[in-house]
Parts: structure tokens; sequence; C-alpha cells
């Protein structure tokens, strides 16, 4: 029974973890893979750093000589953005050793490449704690329904923003507020801009429309909007009809299959909807297919613990297939179906207007959506001194055709302003 050696890039938060519940585990990781495994190495940039429950003689600051052992079976990559780890990965490719990345960003820009070189070199590539940390979700998608037809991935797969926008809704604390707590808590890292401003949804909302609908999504075909711009008021407004403010990752397949949309952004989310539930950190994806119907996957999306917990089942994958002398499931983008831009996207919205009260203001509001071609479906109105506010819920219309009702309203003269415009998903 040969002892698989394995190389971890990265020592830290998620690093750092894998090392401790490998050493942990490791009579349990050798009943599942059928032979020992080991490190060969840990690569970090620092060496001289404190890294409790890491074998300090396995700690080397060569991360390039590392991915080049013969005797290396298996890289963990675990340090994060892209041309570095690219780099790495690639030459551990080229060197006869399969990878484990939990690395979103570059799974995203450069996943088509990355699974080409692994195939020619006759390795794999496993990348499950890159989208939702412990929840088992990438694997179900490309194997447990790959008998199925998926239509619709709807979920939350960023916890910081989902921390935030619970608190603003549980609490009534304002945007800043919420961010502050979740900085102090570890949910938001120093600069937050990936998370709050959509990047990293995004960059997960890419990864699983390409693997739900079998086709090539490049990052830069995601609509992406973040949470920055929500505010107390329209947390209050979505509580009034029965919803939740929620940033979404939504990737949809159009009814004649030609084409799929890959979005991300906040949306108000009906109570009844099982992702208005999910609070806190977690993450939780809905998943709609024509013979299994509609599947839920729930659980902790980010940390070091549970991001590790995902590592190590890919481990334990890529090494069983080694010893079998064979690769898993590669590259699936088999179709080339067209990436539908935001404009074309139908959904439901939900408005906010400040009317003047003069007779008639109403029926002009009515007629410029009629214009567009905007149907009406709910409204209501509450009186001021000087007007009235307007809530309206539209039936689905592209956002081409709200997005220009909207531009006409602002030139009005009864409408002093718009202050929120937020689409409604899960109905």
């Amino acid at each position: 029974m040969r002892t698989l050696k394995v190389a971890l890039l990265g020592c830290g938060v998620v690093g750092s973890d894998v090392a401790r519940y490998m050493a942990r585990h490791a009579a349990d990781l050798t009943a599942r893979i059928g032979a020992p495994v080991e490190f060969a190495g840990i690569a970090v940039r620092q060496a001289d750093l404190p890294r409790p429950g890491v074998p300090e003689h396995l700690i080397t600051t060569d991360a390039d000589e590392l991915v080049k052992r013969a005797d290396v079976d298996v890289v963990i990559e675990a340090i994060g953005g892209t041309d570095r780890a690219r780099d790495l990965i690639t030459t551990a490719f080229e060197h006869g050793a399969s990878v484990v990345s939990a690395n979103k960003a570059l799974i995203a820009a450069e996943g088509a490449a990355l699974h080409a070189t692994a195939a020619a070199y006759g390795v794999d590539l496993y990348y499950e704690a890159a989208v939702a940390g412990a929840v088992p979700l990438l694997r179900p998608l490309r194997e447990s329904l790959a008998g199925d037809r998926v239509a619709r991935v709807l979920g939350i797969v960023n916890g910081t923003t989902n921390f935030i926008l619970d608190r603003m809704d549980s609490l009534g604390a304002d945007y800043a507020q919420a961010l502050k707590e979740a900085a102090t808590l570890g949910y938001a890292e120093a600069d937050p801009t990936a998370d709050v401003e959509g990047f990293d949804a995004a960059a997960k909302a890419a990864i699983l429309a390409g693997i739900a609908f079998n086709t090539r999504v490049r990052l830069d075909e995601v609509y992406r909007e973040g949470i920055t711009a929500v505010t107390a008021a329209d947390i209050e407004n979505a509580k009034a009809v029965g919803c939740v403010i929620k940033l979404l990752a939504v990737c949809e397949r159009s009814a004649d299959g030609s084409s799929v949309t890959a979005r991300v952004h906040p949306a108000m989310v009906p109570l009844s909807h099982p992702l208005a539930a999910v609070r806190g950190a977690f993450n939780a994806v809905f998943v709609e297919a024509e013979a299994a119907g509609q599947l839920m996957f729930y659980g902790p999306g980010a940390g070091g613990a549970p991001t590790a917990s995902a590592v190590l089942g890919d481990l334990v994958a890529v090494c069983r297939n080694r010893l079998a002398g064979i690769t898993g499931p590669g590259d699936a983008a088999y179709q080339q179906l067209t990436v539908s831009p935001m404009a074309e996207v139908t959904t439901r919205h939900h408005l906010i207007l400040e009317v003047a009260g003069q007779p008639g203001a109403l029926a002009e509001v009515a007629t410029v959506f009629g214009r567009h071609g905007v149907s009406i479906e709910t409204f209501s109105q509450r009186q001021r001194d000087d007007g009235c506010a307007l809530a309206m819920s539209t039936y689905p219309t592209t956002d081409a055709a709200l997005s220009a009702a909207v531009v006409a309203l602002r030139d009005m003269d009864h409408v002093r302003r718009v202050t929120s415009v937020i689409r409604v998903e899960g109905t």
C-alpha cells in the first residue's frame, strides 16, 4: 500500500485548517481512500509565522519547487488570487499532479484553460470548495443530476452580504452599522469590496451556470450589482409586502433551451420561499430540475473549517482516482449556449415613487408604464402632506422595458423621485 503525497499551497485560514483536519482524521482518510495520505510539504510566504498544529518541518517558501516534485500526487491550492495560483497549478499538472482548489476567482476566470491542461496531462482538477464552502453543490450538479435537465439555480452564495442584510432586516441597522458588525465578527474583510459589490458571488454564479447548463459562462457575462445601495427604507418596504431582501445569484436556462442568463443582484424574496429563512452568514442554493423538481442545499459557506471539509472531500475523490489510474469528471461544457444580457431578463419589480399630490398624477404614472409595456400587478398609496408615496409591483417584464419606464418617470413633473427599484425573485 503506497503512501499518497500531498503538497499544500498556502497555510492561512483555509490551508491551516486543511492541515489540521488532515492530521486529525488521518486514519479515516486512509480507510476511505484505500491508502495512507501525507504531506510532502506546505508552501507559505513567511516561514517564521506561528502555525499551531502544523508541523514546522513541512514548511517551505519555495512553492515552485514543491509542485515540481516527482513524488507529489495531489496539490491543494489555497493561496487565492489568479496569476500566481494559475502558474503553480499549471506547473503541477505538467509534472503529473492532480489539483484540488478553493479558488473561485481563478476557476471562474480560467476554468476552461485549466481543465484543458489537466486533461492534456491526464490528471484531475476538483474545486467543490470554490462555491459554497462546506455545502455539497458542484458534485451533485455535475454527477447526481447528470441525467436530469437543470432549469434554474437560485441562491445565497456569499455569507458576508447575507449577514449584513439579515442584520438590517432583523435589527433595523443601516448598511454601515451592519458592515461594521460583520467586520468585528470576522465575516467581512478589511476591504469588503469583493463581497459587498457582488464580485465574489458573480464568480460563483459563473461556475454554477457553467456546470448546471453544461456551457461556457465567462465572468464578464455575469450581470453584477452589490448591496451598498440597499437602504433601511428598502428593507422596510420589503417587509411591508411580505418579503426580505437577499443578494442572490440567479442562473437560468431559457424555455427553449437555447440560451442562459447569469446574474447577481439584491432581490426581494417572499417569506414563503425557503431562501427567505436563510439567516446570518449561511449559504443556501435552490435548484430546479425537470425530473428531480426542487432541491435545496444549505450550510456554512465560508470559514476555514467548512472550506477545509470541502477540500478534503475532493482530496478523497482525487486520491481514489489516482489509485485506480483514472480521472474523474472534467470540463462538461459540451454546449455553446448564448448568454443573454440583463436587458433581456424577465422578472417582477417593486418600485417606490414619490408623487406630487396633483389631480391626474397617478393616471399619468400608469400611462407611462403602459407606454413601455409594463403591467402593474399591485400598488399601494401612502398620503403625505405634499403628495404621496406610491409602492408598485409589476408583472414579469424585461429589464430593458422597466428601465425605460423608470427613465420616463424621472422626467415627469409629477414624479419627485423614484426612491427604489428592486427585482422580485422566488415567486
